[in-house]
């Protein structure tokens, strides 16, 4: 009962954190947006600031899931990488018409999971 009820709330961390990394996102990805529509900065860096936002984003969603845990920050922000990325390409195969997996894809997921892992492993030594 007791492992039971850990397990309950370690995992509503994590589904936690992983909101918190995509409110996060939209945030960075509007100021971006608004930096796009009113200056003259290049349209060719979009993808990189669009993984650093990410990035970050999943850093804090884990930091923040795994930051009154005591262990396992590895495990948990590994997670909260995976379910934010899952969340993503969900919506993005929902609502985008060209929705394809490439190597952007598995970029994005390799990056998603170690800055959840990353952040994880900060979030449980904090």
């Amino acid at each position: 009962m007791i492992m039971e009820k850990r397990l309950n709330k370690n995992l509503f961390k994590i589904i936690k954190g992983s909101f918190i990394a995509i409110i996060i996102s939209i945030i960075g990805l509007l100021i971006f947006s608004a930096i796009l529509a009113y200056t003259n900065v290049n349209e060719n860096i979009s993808v990189y600031v669009i993984l650093t936002i990410m990035g970050i984003s999943l850093f804090l969603g884990s930091l923040i899931s795994a930051r009154k845990e005591k262990k396992q920050g590895m495990i948990n922000g590994g997670l909260v990488g995976l379910i934010y990325i899952l969340i993503i390409y969900l919506l993005s195969s929902i609502f985008a018409t060209s929705f394809s997996i490439n190597i952007y894809t598995i970029i994005m997921f390799i990056i998603a999971i170690f800055s959840g892992i990353i952040g994880g492993i900060i979030g449980v030594n904090l």
